[in-house]
């Protein structure tokens, strides 16, 4: 009898801090051993050449969520996580939806229904809370935290998911009590809004002109507030989706505070710019998400907030709708004012070759790609160590990588359901080769391995820091030669 069901062999592998060139030993979906030389397996894969890292982990995704205006998104949970699973995520935290006037648990309930069967990957999920009555507060939200939905996040824009700030305020108060992560959307409703009604009244409709609605200031004003509120209550959150420099300063200067204070930011807000908005014709409405792409001198500075640890994770925040679909980036028409264009851009399987691109260029080191893809999202989301770490006991999520492989991304590659990337055409140093979620190969070389309903819901403990703001290190360099 073979000691491991599969031996990956010969790569050099990112554990905790370190890359080593090793072998790991899996058996029944867990590593199990890490060594010099193990003995066979039942199947063999050879890495040599390769890097050997864990899984990604996606805290930050949407898909087959409900909407409120017709619209409608174009990857489920199959479409989804094939997507996510060719570009090296293993586990993803999409977000199930209360709708005002139901109850929270009706939204989980349907959540779970429009996974079942489904996911190819492992998944957990966020909460969106955008009515906390008081049965939801006081007995819905506690209740759900102690089954493992320990993550919620809130708005304080869009008509109809956004909070007061006095519903802010109870929402905050609930996670402190119970020990959950709360995620917020910052950007203030009431500017968008008077911003919105003046441009159109204008003629100033097209998709150049939603950059236009939400300038960084209303990041930044928005930012302040939720820090303060995090202050107040005395709680920890985390400001997802950073786009412009100055929401980021706000948040620099909070952490040099000594606040518990996290932040997130994505590919389009190192990648794309607001140039991109006025692309020809109805093109634009490609890039049109919130917030919006910034100036193209805005990248640079997102990009240090990377590497010196002003954030803490690098989500993709996929929210795929086709182009060319009434349901889609045109429900209103290409003549109507981009304020009915539905928000999103697909980016679940580009997001870690993107990153990747950093790590390369020398702009992050490979230990902090890790951290912000993998690790940290784990131990935010409370799946660590479980996920987001090769360890001995965690699951076997590995994926190998070709650091030698460039290639253009295009849309024809790619294995969600929308019909555009916005990332077109740009080139990136490597990708993913090889793809393991618990044990079993999903991905090799191009060809889907992993079959539907095979990924399994993952209940979430209580969150835990990334790790304090005073460890930003660098622990271990990546050369691509």
């Amino acid at each position: 009898m073979q000691d491991f069901d599969l031996t990956i062999r010969g790569g050099r592998v990112a554990t905790a801090g370190s890359l080593v060139a090793c072998d790991l030993g899996i058996r029944d979906g867990r590593i199990v051993a890490i060594a010099d030389r193990l003995a066979p397996g039942a199947r063999d894969i050879d890495a040599t050449g390769r890097l050997v890292l864990p899984g990604g982990v996606d805290g930050h995704c949407h898909f087959d969520q409900p909407t409120g205006d017709g619209s409608r998104m174009a990857d489920d949970f199959l479409s989804g996580t094939r997507s996510a699973l060719f570009g090296g995520t293993t586990t993803i935290v999409p977000f199930a939806a209360q709708v005002r006037g139901e109850s929270l648990r009706a939204a989980v309930d349907d959540y779970h229904a429009r996974a079942a069967g489904k996911a190819i990957v492992d998944y957990a999920f966020h909460l969106i809370v955008t009515d906390p009555t008081p049965d939801v507060l006081e007995r819905e939200l506690p209740a759900l935290i102690a089954e493992g939905y320990t993550s919620f996040k809130i708005y304080m824009t869009y008509d109809d998911l956004k909070l007061s700030d006095r519903q802010i305020l109870d929402v905050l108060s609930v996670a402190r009590d119970h020990g959950a992560m709360v995620m917020v959307h910052a950007e203030n409703a009431d500017c968008i809004a008077w911003l919105t009604d003046r441009l159109e009244a204008e003629g100033k409709t097209a998709p150049l002109f939603h950059a236009a609605s939400r300038p960084k200031v209303i990041e930044r004003e928005a930012t302040h507030r939720a820090i303060s509120f995090s202050e107040l209550v005395d709680v920890p959150i985390l400001v997802v989706h950073v786009s412009g420099a100055d929401a980021m300063e706000e948040i620099r200067r909070a952490q040099a505070r000594g606040l518990s204070l996290y932040a997130e930011t994505c590919p389009q807000y190192l990648f794309l710019s607001a140039d991109d908005l006025a692309a020809p014709g109805f093109e634009g409405a490609k890039c049109i998400c919130s917030p919006p792409p910034r100036e193209a001198a805005n990248q640079e500075v997102i990009w240090q907030g990377v590497a010196d640890g002003v954030f803490d994770v690098v989500s993709s925040d996929h929210a795929p709708f086709r182009y060319d679909d009434p349901a889609g980036k045109k429900l209103k028409g290409e003549d109507a004012s981009f304020r009915w264009v539905p928000n999103g851009i697909p980016g679940v399987e580009t997001r870690l070759p993107l990153l990747f691109s950093g790590v390369v260029d020398g702009r992050i080191d490979l230990d902090r790609f890790v951290e912000l893809t993998a690790t940290n999202p784990a131990r935010m989301y409370g799946l660590y160590p479980r996920k987001g770490v090769i360890a001995v006991g965690s699951d076997a999520d590995v994926v190998l990588w070709n650091a030698d492989a460039p290639r253009a991304i295009t849309n024809a590659d790619l294995h969600h359901d929308c019909d555009y990337t916005p990332y077109e055409g740009i080139a990136v140093p490597a990708w993913p080769e090889t793809v393991i979620s618990r044990g079993d190969v999903v991905a090799e070389k191009g060809a889907l391995v992993g079959t539907a309903g095979r990924g399994v819901f993952l209940p979430c403990e209580r969150p835990a820091p990334a790790r304090p703001k005073t460890m930003r290190r660098r622990t271990f360099g990546f050369r691509a030669e």
